[in-house]
């Protein structure tokens, strides 16, 4: 057997949304009456022009991408309000821009802070480069981030806090000037995760001229519409990218997702429309669910809600195992660290399907 290090022996594998094929395999769901509210994508699909962009690009697979990205970041930063040397493109989404920082910044015994409950990866790819968790605290009674216990938790050996906000799977934004208390307070990188900031419609862009210990981190697979392409970006000081691109992979942006990035920042009517009828399927999403007796739901500034079933009378893993069955994929949260088993969030789908969500949701809670 071959050994293996020690730390990956302890590992759990991440838990991701479920997917299509499950429910229909298991359930015997027909693919055309699933309602996936499982894992926070634009449910009406990419720009036209992305998948024009991605058909031209065929003739070009058989060579190698550009690998510095030069004229994608100029229109990354174009979009982002910041310069090009400001911006670093990543493959896999933004998940491998974690395993990069993680890369550049830890040495084993080093901390980082996250306040659960949060976004897992931060913790599923620092640890495994031997640094330590440190937990803050999200109060999830106000739907916020408690300043105070990230604060008391900075050390010396803190390398990393992670923020995330909008926060996932809460909802919840963390406001600038409790940033600005936590990047005033250390020396170590403050990642401020804004994948989800269309939706919430704020930034903190405007904070990486100020300071040099701050990292933005951002995706093009939510309200963009490019999930399967995973493509990441960061936004940062120029010496700190710098130092990242000597680790990231050289090639992990292809020649089809460079395109399609391009192509879909070149469609604002196509961003400007998604983000609106987001926020209204959101907005909707949280009427309707605010509505069913024995349920609680939180406001949320992303694309997503966060669901207390405590006074359901299901958990949630036995209320999404109800839903599947009727073709409805939504989110056991019980993996995320700090809630419990009676949590779930849903995402949200095209009207009709959150609409018929909401009969199902109905029909199974109050019968």
């Amino acid at each position: 057997m071959v050994k293996t290090r020690a730390i990956i022996d302890e590992y759990d594998t991440y838990v991701p949304g479920r997917s299509k094929k499950e429910i229909m395999e298991k359930y015997g769901v027909s693919p055309e009456d699933i309602i996936k509210l499982g894992s926070n994508e634009n449910p009406w699909g990419a720009s036209p022009k992305a998948k024009q962009a991605i058909i031209d690009a065929i003739d070009e697979i058989n060579r190698y991408p550009e690998s510095n990205h030069e004229y994608l970041k100029e229109k990354i930063a174009e979009y982002a309000n910041v310069k090009p040397e400001q911006v670093i493109v990543t493959g896999d989404g933004a998940d491998e821009l974690f395993d990069v920082l993680a890369k550049t910044l830890i040495d084993p015994g080093d901390e980082f802070i996250t306040h659960p409950p949060t976004y897992t990866y931060y913790e599923y790819t620092f640890k495994v480069y031997g640094a330590k968790p440190v937990y803050a605290k999200w109060d999830l009674e106000s739907n916020t981030l408690d300043v105070d216990s990230v604060l008391e938790n900075i050390t010396d050996k803190t390398k990393a806090i992670f923020l995330c906000t909008p926060n996932n799977p809460t909802g919840g934004l963390i406001s600038q000037d409790d940033i600005i208390r936590i990047i005033e307070a250390t020396d170590a990188l403050v990642v401020v995760d804004e994948a989800y900031w269309e939706f919430a419609e704020v930034n903190n862009i405007n904070l990486l001229d100020k300071y040099d210990n701050v990292l933005i981190i951002r995706t093009f697979s939510k309200i963009l519409g490019l999930a399967g392409l995973r493509i990441g970006y960061g936004l940062s000081n120029p010496e700190l990218l710098e130092k990242m691109s000597r680790i990231k992979p050289v090639f992990s942006v292809t020649v089809p997702s460079q395109k399609a990035v391009i192509a879909t920042l070149d469609d604002e009517d196509y961003i400007n429309n998604y983000i609106k009828k987001s926020i209204d399927e959101r907005e909707y999403l949280y009427e309707s669910v605010s509505n069913i007796d024995n349920l609680h739901i939180y406001p949320s500034k992303s694309n997503y809600l966060l669901v207390d079933l405590h006074d359901s009378g299901f958990t949630a893993a036995q209320l999404a195992d109800e839903l599947m069955k009727r073709g409805v994929i939504v989110r056991d949260c019980t993996s995320f660290r700090d809630l419990d088993e009676y949590y779930m969030r849903i995402s949200i789908e095209t009207h009709p399907k959150n609409e018929k969500f909401i009969e199902i949701l109905d029909e199974i809670v109050n019968g």
